[in-house]
């Protein structure tokens, strides 16, 4: 229950301080200083997230880390399930906070959806969004079951190196689709934007849960390969 709760709390943070950033400043590629901030502010909550819960659940605080976790036998079936509904309900509080804060405070979200994924970045095509949702997973869960794996030597830095990490996608992501990369950041900004009445995020949701899970599955069969003795 500790991890679980844990992975709760972490993915709500997530939510709040990275999708909270991109409602307060907006990630319009044209206004550069919106756009960096928000890569910032996923990569830096990981960092905290990392070195506060890290010892507790892992800090995956996104299923797609955990299905690489899970295809590298880092945890059970079962445990993968319940990690990934404590990471979607905390998205879902995370996304609740949010509604409090900008709706009770009469602030002006940005983005127009809670700080949701989409697919105008890439002109409106689904299967580019896809592409580009399975690529930037690839990358960031390749980087962090190298990071975390037993023959890494990387000392405390590897919280370090997985923040950055996050924040390289999002640098070449948030232009094209928002960068999910995590379906459960995806999830619940989408049913809060729906719940407001913005029904956009929710329909095309299914891009950014399809492509993070094909990405990091992608990225997990690698991995086992090229760490293989033989």
């Amino acid at each position: 229950m500790k991890k679980l709760l844990a992975e709760c709390i972490g993915t709500c943070v997530l939510v709040v301080c990275g999708c909270g950033t991109a409602m307060l400043v907006g990630c319009d590629a044209a206004n550069g200083g919106g756009y960096i901030l928000t890569a910032l502010a996923f990569g830096l909550t990981i960092v905290a997230m990392a070195y506060s819960i890290g010892n507790i659940s892992g800090c995956h605080i996104n299923p797609a880390v955990s299905l690489g976790v899970l295809m590298t036998g880092g945890m059970s079936v079962s445990e993968f399930i319940q990690y990934v509904i404590a990471q979607c309900v905390g998205a879902l509080v995370g996304s609740g906070i949010l509604a409090a804060i900008f709706g009770l405070g009469g602030v002006t979200d940005m983005t127009g959806g809670f700080g949701s994924n989409g697919v105008g970045g890439v002109g409106g095509n689904l299967f580019a969004g896809l592409l580009v949702e399975i690529v930037l997973t690839f990358i960031f869960v390749i980087a962090i079951l190298g990071v975390t794996s037993k023959k890494a030597n990387h000392g405390s830095f590897g919280g370090l190196v997985i923040g950055l990490s996050l924040v390289l996608v999002h640098i070449l992501g948030i232009g094209l689709t928002g960068t999910s990369v995590n379906p459960a950041r995806s999830l619940g900004p989408a049913i809060a934007a729906a719940i407001s009445g913005n029904l956009d995020p929710i329909i095309c949701v299914w891009v950014f849960i399809v492509g993070p899970m094909a990405g990091a599955a992608l990225a997990a069969v690698t991995y086992k390969f090229l760490a293989a003795d033989k």
